[in-house]
């Protein structure tokens, strides 16, 4: 799991060439005034499967926002594929909506995966500046960004259907694309009294970025 940059939605350059009948005019800047809106995908992919699943939000990039897109993908596929499984691994970035200091990130993984399906989470960021070797990056979001390149962003709709048709030559890799229009704050806070109620067990080898997150006892 993890996010990717923020796109601009609008008539801007994007990076790459394509192959078009005609030239295609694009704004010389891309200034955030000038977009119709921004796409912020947060995008989970299953090794087993070679499948991915993009989230499209369009406010901000939050903990809630990412913890929503892992429940509602476990929800509709994670458990119907493995409904066998009582726990799941999480590989995610250090930073950003999924950051391994983030108090949010894990009260929200405690509550809408651990407890609300009995599930054993456990998460392993990769440390600062070594994202690239998350599988994601280089078998879905790049795969991806070789979908769009050179094709402007114009709305919502383009965005999704690039999205959609991103597939590979080989391996068959298969992406599937929600939008989501929930609209997400900043500055949630989760107290220590809420976080003492975490059933978090910290690993030996960097804790920092590796734990479990278990069923709260009933």
């Amino acid at each position: 799991m993890i996010r990717k940059k923020k796109e601009l939605i609008g008539n801007f350059k994007n990076a790459g060439s394509s192959w078009e009948k005609e030239p295609v005019l694009v704004k010389d800047h891309d200034f955030p005034s000038d977009a119709d809106g921004k796409a912020i995908p947060y995008g989970i992919y299953d090794t087993q499967m070679n499948q991915g699943t993009v989230f499209v939000g369009t406010t901000h990039d939050t903990p809630a926002f990412a913890v929503d897109s892992i429940e509602t993908w476990w929800r509709t596929e994670g458990k119907k594929r493995y409904p066998a499984s009582d726990k799941i691994l999480i590989l995610a970035d250090s930073g950003g909506s999924n950051s391994a200091r983030s108090r949010v990130w894990k009260y929200r993984l405690q509550k809408s995966l651990c407890d609300n399906y009995g599930l054993k989470v456990r998460v392993c960021h990769y440390p600062p500046g070594s994202s690239k070797w998350n599988p994601i990056e280089h078998r879905l979001f790049s795969e991806i960004s070789k979908n769009w390149k050179g094709k402007p962003l114009i709305s919502y709709e383009t965005v999704m259907k690039h999205i959609r048709t991103t597939k590979t030559t080989s391996g068959g890799l298969e992406v599937k694309a929600h939008f989501v229009r929930k609209k997400y704050e900043t500055g949630e806070r989760v107290s220590d009294k809420k976080m003492k109620q975490l059933n978090i067990e910290k690993s030996e080898i960097l804790p920092q970025w590796n734990y479990i997150l278990t069923p709260s006892k009933m």
